[in-house]
């Protein structure tokens, strides 16, 4: 069921690089290629560096009140628990986009903690606090790291909300392994229900190099946002130093096939960008109405794939309404 949403005024609060983590082909193609088999920090003065953008960014963030460090067989992975309302329902679980990790969540956190409490994770093999052990080939590989991390939690279903690569990680699950999902939310993901635009891949691959100028990569994220400007903001500043500092190892996520889709019984609400430059929406969202068989989309028309920073106040409003409607 798609439910049109009038036309907005844009909320020009863009998180600095939110939208790089859309394009991964080319940089993971590459990366597979090199010696080492995990991802990795380039240098203990590279780690440095990250720590230390990544600590700045994160007290834009409410104090978590818990810190967790869950040991799957493919790694260590963080995450962080915010206390909210209605304490007994079952969380939300955030899960960012590439190279972004839990900081991006900052505009966010406010208004979903009205709604219920909230963890907020850092991607496997992804620049963040999650440490990569093993390597993570495939589909089912980038499934099995997060479901062994839902089991480890102790409330007996969690909340999926995901963002472009996180929207394709939560679906990814929900196809694999839906065992303890409860529901899953897409904002504007990536290989989900479209394929890549051919501007996004060429357009990603000077700013895939972490030795070109920062400036490359600016462009391109401004460029993924509708050519808003790139604010030079704690979130912005760690998305930048994990680009340049942490070498990925993760295979590229292949587009998620209509038949999976149509598979999974998770109820799910996607939340695409009507301008997104990242797929065409369109097409999107006629194939999550025509194959998810538990589906609420609603397309935002002005928004840009930095949906999270533009609506957050929006998106928490829509979430409600999805959990309260799918009686969750």
């Amino acid at each position: 069921m798609r439910r049109p949403l009038p036309r907005p005024r844009r909320r020009w609060l863009i998180i600095g690089g939110a939208a790089l983590i859309a394009v991964t082909l080319l940089i993971a193609a590459l990366a597979m290629r090199a010696p080492a088999p995990v991802g990795h920090f380039t240098s203990a003065a590279a780690h440095d560096r990250f720590l230390a953008a990544y600590r700045q960014a994160m007290a834009e963030l409410p104090r978590p009140d818990q810190t967790h460090d869950v040991r799957t067989s493919y790694g260590v992975v963080r995450l962080y628990h915010f206390a909210g309302a209605e304490p007994d329902a079952d969380p939300l679980l955030l899960l960012p986009g590439r190279t972004a990790a839990s900081p991006v969540w900052a505009d966010n956190l406010p208004a979903l903690l009205r709604l219920r409490s909230v963890y907020t994770i850092d991607l496997l093999g992804e620049p963040g606090m999650s440490i990569q052990q093993r390597p993570i080939e495939t589909p089912s590989d980038h499934a099995q790291w997060l479901h062994e991390v839902l089991v480890e939690l102790p409330e007996p279903a969690i909340h999926l909300v995901g963002l472009s690569i996180g929207g394709w990680t939560a679906m990814n699950l929900a196809v694999h392994r839906p065992e303890k999902i409860a529901s899953v939310t897409l904002l504007d993901p990536v290989l989900v229900f479209a394929d890549l635009s051919w501007q996004a891949i060429l357009r990603s691959i000077p700013a895939s190099v972490r030795w070109f100028p920062r400036s490359w990569r600016d462009d391109f994220a401004s460029w993924t946002a509708n050519d808003a400007p790139v604010e030079d903001v704690p979130v912005a500043q760690m998305i930048e130093a994990g680009m340049q500092t942490y070498a990925l190892k993760l295979s590229a996520p292949h587009r998620i096939t209509p038949e999976d889709l149509a598979g999974v019984r998770t109820p799910t609400l996607a939340l695409l960008a009507g301008e997104s430059r990242m797929h065409d929406t369109a097409e999107a969202a006629e194939v999550a109405d025509s194959t998810l068989p538990e589906a609420t989309v609603v397309v935002y028309p002005d928004a840009s794939h930095a949906i999270n920073g533009e609506y957050p106040d929006r998106i928490a409003a829509d979430i409600a309404d999805f959990l309260a409607a799918s009686g969750r």
